[in-house]
């Protein structure tokens, strides 16, 4: 079983702002069977690290553009279906308007390779973000819920600083210190070296 990444270059775009931003798409499985987490701007680099394995599920962590993107055109590509919580249905619409995908609900299972991945409902960044955790991988698949440094953004539409925190504190809160948190866009980090800012997080208020 390995986590791999792809990292693809576009644009952020909400509120009527556009931010250049590189992605993290995450690949989770082995030899055979794979998950992609996140379909960001392009879709030829993600079909090229799939190499010709069988696609589970082409999973959105939330329905910002740019985590969306591609995701139709990726489903298609590689005949897998496109998981979203619907709770970001109406980002969804902006970018997709009419196209299916099938609904994530918290507890929800996937499997790649005899590995389960757990869906984890934590809004906060957005109302249907959500984070996987691979207990026997020691590693989460957090989105933009939670980065090398702190919690995701939630200065702009559809975001809630308090209920970010919340979701950190007790979803992501009760996994062990040391599992790995790979992020929807730059480095790394672990449960354990995130949480022990937390009451500096409340403290700055945003």
């Amino acid at each position: 079983m390995s986590i791999q990444r792809v990292v693809t270059s576009g644009t952020f775009e909400l509120d009527g702002g556009s931010w250049a931003v590189d992605n993290n798409i995450w690949l989770v499985g082995d030899d055979t069977d794979v998950i992609v987490f996140d379909a960001a701007h392009t879709a030829a680099p993600i079909v090229e690290a799939v190499n010709g394995r069988n696609v589970i599920a082409v999973v959105c962590t939330h329905g910002h553009n740019d985590h969306i993107t591609v995701a139709p055109e990726l489903g298609a590509t590689l005949d897998a279906p496109v998981f979203l919580h619907p709770a970001d249905e109406m980002l969804w619409q902006v970018v997709h308007p009419g196209a299916e995908y099938r609904t994530v609900d918290d507890g929800l299972v996937l499997r790649a390779g005899g590995i389960e991945l757990h869906a984890l409902h934590t809004p906060g960044h957005s109302p249907g973000s959500v984070c996987w955790s691979a207990p026997d991988l020691n590693a989460v698949i957090s989105g933009d819920t939670l980065f090398h440094g702190g919690p995701g953004a939630t200065g702009r539409s559809y975001s809630d600083f308090p209920t970010i925190l919340d979701s950190i504190k007790n979803r992501l809160g009760l996994l062990p210190d040391d599992t790995v948190v790979y992020t929807g866009h730059g480095d790394t980090t672990t449960i354990g070296g995130e949480l022990i800012h937390y009451d500096e997080w409340v403290t700055r208020g945003h």
